[in-house]
């Protein structure tokens, strides 16, 4: 019995496209590669760049630290706690910002143009400091905010030029810093 030539010409086909199917979407029996990847380099494309800030552990430090208060989206709430989102003291200097989380705050202080008066304790004193770099990071580039990095240095400096300092800053003390 003959096989017909349309039956063949469909196999080599349908051949030919699972051959081009799997050069383009598998990785070649790479057990670390699966899908939706299809190549070890696209896959280490893809992966949270080492070294540097990691900001995704500043984002879960905010979130059990800070976002109590401010709120996870960075609004803060009215009557508790100012916002972060577009807030002048969070995306301004350096040498400030990393003061607040460090000793503290206390008395009145304007943020995004409304009046707050509150303490803050400092929350922030207790973590090393390439935690509390991170946490500022994600602050400062959260919500909108399109601020510098906070560098774990930077963050020691201010830390040894404060020394053992336990008075909470007030907005006056910290609009006299360069």
């Amino acid at each position: 019995m003959a096989v017909p030539v349309w039956l063949l010409v469909l196999l080599s086909v349908l051949l030919y496209w699972g051959m081009v199917y799997f050069d383009q979407h598998s990785g070649w029996f790479n057990p670390q590669v699966y899908a939706p990847y299809r190549s070890l380099e696209e896959l280490v494309l893809y992966q949270p760049p080492s070294g540097g800030i990691d900001v995704m552990r500043g984002k879960a430090l905010y979130e059990g630290l800070c976002g109590l208060c401010h709120g996870n989206d960075g609004k803060g709430k009215p009557g508790q706690a100012p916002p972060f989102a577009g807030a002048e003291w969070a995306v301004g200097n350096p040498n400030r910002v990393i003061r607040i989380p460090l000793a503290g705050l206390t008395g009145p202080i304007q943020v995004n143009g409304q009046e707050w008066n509150l303490s803050m304790p400092a929350m922030g004193a207790a973590l090393p400091d390439d935690d509390l770099a991170a946490v500022l990071t994600y602050i400062r580039q959260s919500w909108g905010n399109k601020a510098s990095v906070i560098t774990p240095d930077q963050v020691k400096a201010v830390r040894a030029e404060i020394g053992n300092r336990t008075q909470p800053w007030t907005a006056e003390q910290l609009n006299a810093i360069q």
